[in-house]
């Protein structure tokens, strides 16, 4: 099972950007984005992977201006027909039966290479023999795969939505398991999305993290007596259990974000809890800097706040599942705190085991280390996700060239550039992954 995570780059240092630049300069490039109609943490790592390519054009089934980030406006972007249908992009997830359709229609037959950034159907687009397609694919559709019964219990409409939900989604799935074989190559954002992209797909899947700019983020000198969220308010985040808690223990929280589960939370919202809504990025990194703690109570692929928190000396309390084991050094409770956590592993998913979770961080608040916390989040640093990134289409390249593809293969600096396999990072006993 070849689920590899990109190695580290020589002593010597990352190389500079406009190296990297320079080696696929010659290519023409597109990006394929699912949609953008809100700016999230697919969204900003499209917006990183373009750095890479400044000649990129963008494709997406449906856009909204909000939605795409500022580094990004400017660049010719091109939107499938849904674009034109009233509802599309507010309710872009309704129109799922159409999303095959619509991907297939974009005529990328100009282009030497192609990258997909997916968790939702953009690795269907069709390509030629002349082109190379990369998918680097942040997780399987949730809504058809892994989570697929919670969302067909949540499905709008009662009984009849569930099997127009249903229907739909077994249509779906069909297109997704075949087009699973459209790129010729995956690259992925954790060792969770791996074993997932294996296990409904039968793909093997390069582990790249998704990058995050460090230097943005910094510690206040005072920290304040208040817990965080940062999230999307959908069901699988599991914004309820941080509500819940802080109601029982009477603790302070703030949670920043909008999303469907909006009205319901508030409802739950005890006098301790404020809903500030979405906030802009500064507002954001403005609370992670002066947080006790970040509350990371649902299970993601590899989640973007764990790191953004540790940047800003923030130590997380997470639910001990999926992509936090490998954001987070974390302590496990009932075993011996490691002197070089950065955060409170809880093992349920329950408000019960949150609580205890938070309990014990208060017990031994004054034991986390900033520094430490800032080294941890470094590890994911956009300086080293573009040479990882370059490494790999430059590896994948000359791997497609070699088995017969048409398109130029990378410059001279480029072939010489591989990627390598090194051991996953480590695994705490409880995931119960060995590679």
């Amino acid at each position: 099972m070849a689920i590899t995570p990109n190695a580290d780059r020589a002593r010597s240092g990352p190389t500079p950007l406009p190296d990297l630049i320079r080696r696929f300069a010659h290519l023409r490039v597109a990006i394929v984005h699912h949609w953008f109609v809100r700016q999230g943490g697919g969204e900003g790592f499209v917006a990183h992977l373009a750095e890479l390519f400044p000649q990129a054009d963008l494709f997406a089934l449906t856009a909204r201006p909000e939605g795409i980030p500022i580094r990004l406006r400017g660049r010719k972007l091109t939107t499938s027909w849904l674009q034109k249908v009233p509802g599309s992009r507010r309710y872009h997830r309704l129109f799922l039966p159409l999303f095959p359709l619509a991907l297939e229609q974009f005529d990328l037959s100009g282009y030497d290479l192609v990258i997909s950034s997916d968790s939702g159907p953009a690795k269907g687009v069709v390509t030629g023999t002349k082109t190379c397609h990369i998918c680097y694919c942040h997780s399987p559709m949730r809504y058809l795969w892994e989570m697929y019964p919670e969302y067909r219990r949540q499905a709008p409409g009662g009984a009849l939505g569930r099997a127009v939900f249903a229907l739909s989604s077994h249509y779906v799935r069909q297109w997704d398991l075949a087009t699973a074989s459209r790129p010729d190559f995956f690259a992925t954002n954790s060792l969770t999305s791996a074993r997932r992209i294996r296990k409904f797909y039968r793909r093997d899947a390069t582990v790249i993290y998704c990058p995050i700019d460090t230097g943005s983020f910094q510690a206040a000198v005072q920290r304040e007596p208040f817990y965080l969220v940062v999230s999307r308010l959908v069901g699988y985040k599991r914004v309820d259990l941080a509500i819940e808690a802080c109601n029982r223990l009477g603790r302070q929280l703030v949670v920043i974000g909008s999303g469907e589960e909006a009205a319901a939370l508030r409802r739950r919202a005890g006098s301790t809890v404020r809903m500030l809504g979405g906030c802009s990025g500064a507002a954001v990194r403005e609370h992670y800097s002066r947080c006790r703690a970040l509350l990371f109570p649902g299970e993601e692929d590899q989640g973007v706040t764990p790191i953004e928190a540790q940047a800003s000396g923030a130590p997380v309390i997470a639910f001990g599942r999926g992509g936090a084991l490998e954001t987070v050094r974390g302590w496990w409770l009932g075993q011996p705190m490691p002197p070089d956590a950065t955060g409170v592993f809880f093992p349920e998913q329950s408000a019960d085991g949150l609580v205890a979770a938070m309990t014990a961080f208060e017990e031994h608040e004054a034991e986390f280390s900033p520094a430490v916390l800032r080294e941890q989040a470094e590890r994911f640093d956009v300086s080293r996700f573009y040479p990882r990134m370059a490494d790999f289409v430059s590896s994948c390249l000359e791997r497609w060239h070699g088995e017969g593809g048409d398109a130029a293969p990378p410059t001279a600096a480029a072939a010489a550039a591989g990627v390598a396999r090194a051991s996953p990072p480590t695994q705490n006993p409880h995931d119960g992954y060995h590679s």
